[in-house]
């Protein structure tokens, strides 16, 4: 099995789905961003590659809009294909 490597992504590039968008909530985003202030990203988030809008976000709307608070143009991510989420 190969190990994934992780890649910096710009945020303007990364769709955040209406279901996972509508799901997040504002207090555990602002914990994550502290976390990520203190400590740095630790775990990158998951994104696949879309024709349209470029990647989607599959695990990590919470670290995502983490980084985006904390003003960040780019966040670290893995790239996976369709039905292989998980590491």
């Amino acid at each position: 099995m190969a190990m994934l490597k992780s890649e910096h992504i710009k945020l303007s590039d990364i769709y955040v789905p209406t279901k996972r968008r509508n799901g997040l909530e504002e207090d555990k985003i602002e914990e994550i961003a502290e976390s990520i202030l203190e400590e740095g990203q630790k775990v990158p988030i998951q994104v696949r590659r879309d024709a349209k809008k470029g990647f989607i976000v599959v695990n990590g709307a919470h670290r995502m809009e983490a980084v985006k608070l904390l003003g960040e143009e780019t966040i670290e991510a893995f790239i996976v294909r369709e039905g292989n989420y998980s590491l």
